[in-house]
């Protein structure tokens, strides 16, 4: 296993006079169950910060956008471990090709995410049902700087991961859930229609697995634990920022498929439009801790476009870099599954759930290494376990308790980075 091994001893408490705020980014890919365990060798959580020193960091923002691999977006980044050849099932290793802005979605549901890794080979890929039409290979090809140039320049200011996974070897659904509650409550997949919470119609269902590994389906509300739950029982400030019921991103709403939010009045006080964080992030209103997920058209999510997906990333990074909650603020922006990509890094076996195939992660915040590229691992449970820490929460489940938090891609010592304003671009 590729966890780091080293075990923090020592969980110091932060005065509750240091307001934070957490914002939490991501995107596309749950059920109610039995938590999922982890392996007896897996290594306790880490850190090599001080407790105390993460009180510099007053709002945390987890962005979450769809479908990419690491290789597909950051394959050619140098000194990351990338990769611009892949192997396909057939033995034979080939160049990637270059990603159209915009291409068709690739299958990247449970069945087709274990093609993929093909117990760790990484030469399935080309089996997926959209990977090759007419010859194209689109599962094996990427982008380089020249189409994601914003990304590529907050990669080379900031914190860019090459370990982080996505953590379940499936789509949206399930991993978003991953990154509200370090769990999917058993879901493997996407519910068979949509909407995909608890307000759904009757007779919609989605998959979800047991332990023993058998397979049933079940209505796709549930009432696990999520972190917004303990942010609100310890009186931290949190948001979730989403699109609404009628908007196409509306899937990807994590916490419609949580009973006990989506059916009190904390679905209307604290789920609120995405379209709201740029004011509320230039006017210093933004909570302790959010999430902030994309309209479906700005998700990057196949077919829509990557340059217009940057775009909307860039504005809203802009309206933090340019408020006044800037030099307190931990921003970490990653995508929610694999989206058919191919990726040549094995992902470990925690449990049955995952890990899947690696997705890109890049920490903004003055307190991020400049230029660092860390290579611990991190999952989406990492987010959580970093909030968790900063306000000395309990973890969720066993993913939690055994996440790396992501400390290591920090420097409190260092001096504040400064905003980088970026400029959106035209794109094709």
């Amino acid at each position: 296993m590729a966890w780091n091994r080293r075990v923090c001893l020592l969980r110091l408490a932060i005065p509750s006079l240091l307001l934070s705020t957490i914002l939490f980014v991501t995107a596309c890919g749950g059920g109610s169950g039995a938590l999922s365990s982890q392996p007896s060798n897996a290594p306790a959580a880490t850190s090599n910060v001080p407790a105390g020193e993460l009180g510099a960091i007053q709002h945390i923002v987890f962005i979450v956008k769809e479908n990419r691999t690491f290789d597909n977006y950051f394959g050619t980044f140098p000194g990351a471990d990338g990769a611009t050849t892949g192997t396909t099932s057939t033995g034979q290793v080939i160049q990637l090709g270059r990603t159209p802005d915009t291409v068709r979605d690739i299958c990247h549901h449970w069945a087709c995410a274990n093609q993929a890794i093909n117990g760790g080979k990484m030469n399935g890929f080309d089996l997926l049902k959209g990977c090759n039409v007419n010859g194209d290979l689109l599962c094996y090809t990427q982008m380089t700087q020249q189409d994601i140039p914003n990304y590529f320049a907050l990669a080379q200011n900031f914190v860019l991961a090459d370990r982080m996974f996505s953590s379940l070897h499936g789509p949206s659904f399930p991993n978003h859930l991953y990154t509200v509650a370090a769990q999917s409550g058993g879901a493997i997949d996407v519910p068979a229609h949509e909407p995909w919470g608890c307000d759904a119609d009757p007779d919609n269902t989605v998959e979800v697995i047991d332990s023993g590994g058998n397979i049933t389906t079940q209505f796709p509300c549930f009432d696990f634990q999520t972190l917004a739950d303990s942010l609100q029982r310890a009186g931290v400030s949190w948001k979730f920022y989403a699109p609404v019921q009628g908007q196409m991103g509306y899937i990807f709403s994590a916490l419609d498929a949580i009973n006990h939010i989506r059916n009190s009045p904390l679905w209307t006080a604290n789920v609120v439009p995405y379209g709201q964080f740029v004011s509320d992030a230039q006017s210093a209103q933004l909570p302790a801790v959010s999430w902030l997920i994309a309209d479906y058209a700005e998700s990057e999510h196949p077919p829509n476009s990557t340059c217009h997906g940057e775009n909307w990333t860039v504005q809203q990074l802009n309206a933090v870099m340019q408020g006044p909650d800037w030099h307190s603020t931990a921003v970490f922006l990653t995508w929610d599954d694999f989206g058919g990509f191919y990726d040549h890094v094995a992902p470990d076996n925690v449990d049955q759930f995952g890990f899947g195939p690696r997705v890109p992660l890049l920490i903004i915040s003055p307190f991020a290494r400049k230029g660092f590229i860390s290579h611990t691992t991190y999952e989406f449970s990492s987010f959580l376990r970093f909030a968790e820490r900063r306000f000395d929460l309990p973890a969720l489940t066993s993913r939690d308790t055994m996440a790396n938090d992501m400390t290591d891609s920090f420097n409190f010592n260092q001096p504040s980075l400064p905003p980088l304003v970026l400029e959106t671009r035209k794109c094709p």
